[in-house]
């Protein structure tokens, strides 16, 4: 089992940049696919984008976000990232990490651990 913890919501204005992370605990965190899924007010959940476990070589993401979104591990630190770049209203949502195990994939019932989620909101 593992725990997840993300941090580093906020208020950003439009085109700004943000740095959201999720801090892992428990089971052997470089052995986990892990994702980002966001959920706007009166939406469902979509995803955001994956990386492959181990030496996270793989990654996939939503067209949305796709140049503006990158995902990143640091097994050492059993911590995943998600730096957002050029941020738009759109993109006002809380931002959920999730872990997995297997294959990179899209959908959030793949994924069996979530955090509690973090909020960003773009605004000027």
């Amino acid at each position: 089992q593992v725990q997840l913890v993300e941090s580093g919501g906020g208020l950003v204005q439009p085109g700004g940049s943000l740095r959201l992370s999720c801090a892992a605990s428990g089971r052997t965190f470089s052995s986990y696919v892990m994702g980002w899924f966001r959920q706007a007010p009166g939406k469902e959940r979509e995803f955001v984008g994956t990386i492959s476990s181990w030496n996270g070589r793989s990654t996939y993401y939503a067209d949305s976000v796709k140049g503006r979104f990158t995902i990143s591990r640091d097994n050492a630190k059993n911590t995943l990232y998600l730096q957002m770049n050029s941020l738009e209203p759109e993109d006002t949502a809380v931002y959920y990490c999730a872990a997995g195990e297997g294959l990179i994939s899209d959908s959030a019932s793949y994924y069996d651990y979530w955090g509690q989620g973090t909020q960003v909101t773009v605004s000027s």
